[in-house]
């Protein structure tokens, strides 16, 4: 069953006034919020820590975990990994339950429903005493602020970028920079790769793949300067018709198929097929993540790659913030224990592990020259990390993730269709729809 908007306020027992003064289970009460500001909140972490992750990143937590209780013996952590596609579910039926856990490690989009709802502590006091506040993920924090209030802290980064095989631009008498600066950059490239023959093509994208495409096109609206969603929760709106940036963006994409500058099979590959053609050699310009290309790359392909960020028409860069968010549930138990995990996961040492799990550090100071060195492909969004976003819209999955919403219909009738300016109106209104029913 689809999460809705409804449901999930349903869940916490809320209402549409959230969790505030709602009875949870039964007669039960809303947890008070817990006070974070206290003088002595991180001396007293101690016991046990119940933990939940994301169960597909579950290789990136367990060895987090290990390192901590071999750093320190006053805090344990018990780590639940729970499915992705029941996270959010499970989690607002622990909250209404009074059975939420001390922490959770809880996708960034998917956070935004439960600051807003109010389930999280406010962990304002906690992230100003930081020392390298100024140095975490601008895109991460802006779905755990409310009213001026931060309810939850980066935790790690998938970010998009474009991935560039370097042979195969050098092969086409292309330099990556020039290739990767603007539209016209990367049409000019991708037509000089195609004319290396019928099985070489500029660019690949999943084109049936609803998530992936908002994760990797997004970024070139905003490095236009526009948004596809306006306004604060309760009064958003859509911004589609008279948006420049993202008329030239579906024009750019409907360029790329109609001179065959990707392969067909863009037109059916839901994200399965996202890499294959990349790794066989045949494609110059990948948009993709860190964690979808690198780890399986093949080793000879590996030396060839370099890694920019997403290009708006003219200039301009950008990139998704993907990842996660730590949020502490209000009723936690050991929240003085949870923060003390926080703030080792957070350390630079702790951080610059993560590419090795195929994630991402969330501060930029992560880069140090060790960092570079070892991981030069993960680089890029660190020294831009403010060029990060993720949408704020509670209705976000509708609209972005879900194959049936307006978000696909439009890349696809204007890619693969040539149908720009209809699929810009038709997507106005369905996002419309879709945003005045707050995602019931």
């Amino acid at each position: 069953m689809e999460l809705t908007r409804s449901r999930f306020l349903a869940l916490l027992g809320g209402g549409a006034a959230g969790l505030a003064g709602a009875a949870l289970a039964g007669c039960a009460k809303a947890p008070p919020p817990l006070d974070t500001a206290a003088a002595d909140f991180r001396e007293r972490a101690h016991g046990t820590v119940d933990v939940w992750c994301r169960g597909g990143l579950v290789g990136t937590s367990e060895p987090t975990v290990a390192a901590f209780h071999a750093a320190q013996d006053r805090v344990r952590i018990r780590l639940t990994p729970v499915p992705d596609g029941m996270f959010v579910t499970k989690l607002a039926t622990a909250i209404r339950g009074g059975r939420m856990p001390d922490l959770v490690d809880i996708d960034v989009i998917n956070s935004a429903a439960f600051v807003h709802r109010g389930a999280f502590a406010d962990l304002t006091p906690l992230l100003e005493e930081l020392p390298y506040r100024d140095r975490l993920s601008p895109g991460h924090l802006a779905l755990a602020k409310r009213d001026g209030r931060y309810y939850g802290v980066p935790s790690i980064a998938d970010n998009s970028a474009l991935w560039c095989n370097q042979a195969l631009l050098d092969r086409a008498k292309v330099s990556v920079d020039d290739a990767t600066g603007s539209f016209e950059g990367y049409l000019e490239a991708a037509r000089a790769v195609r004319g290396l023959g019928k099985d070489f093509y500029g660019w690949y994208l999943p084109g049936n793949g609803s998530g992936g495409l908002a994760f990797t096109v997004q970024p070139h609206i905003w490095a236009g300067g526009e948004d596809l969603v306006t306004g604060g929760i309760g009064s958003q709106r859509a911004h589609i018709a008279g948006n420049e940036p993202l008329r030239r963006t579906l024009k750019f994409l409907h360029t790329l198929w109609r001179e065959r500058l990707m392969p067909r099979d863009c037109f059916s590959d839901d994200g399965a097929r996202w890499t294959a053609a990349f790794y066989a050699g045949k494609v110059a310009m990948l948009p993709s993540g860190y964690n979808i290309t690198f780890p399986k790359a093949p080793k000879a392909l590996r030396d060839d790659l370099a890694v920019r960020l997403l290009s708006g028409p003219d200039g301009g860069h950008a990139f998704f913030a993907g990842g996660n968010n730590f949020g502490i549930p209000n009723g936690a138990r050991n929240p003085e224990g949870a923060w003390d995990f926080v703030r080792f996961c957070l350390t630079v040492r702790r951080q610059g592990t993560l590419p090795a799990a195929g994630m991402a550090p969330v501060r930029s100071d992560a880069a140090t020259p060790a960092f570079r060195k070892k991981y030069p492909l993960a680089v890029a969004p660190l020294t831009a990390i403010d060029s990060g976003r993720a949408p704020l819209a509670l209705a976000y999955n509708r609209i972005f993730n879900q194959n049936d919403g307006p978000w696909l219909a439009m890349l696809r009738r204007a890619t693969f269709g040539g149908e720009v300016e209809q699929a810009m109106r038709e997507a106005q209104q369905r996002f419309d729809e879709v945003l005045r029913q707050g995602d019931a």
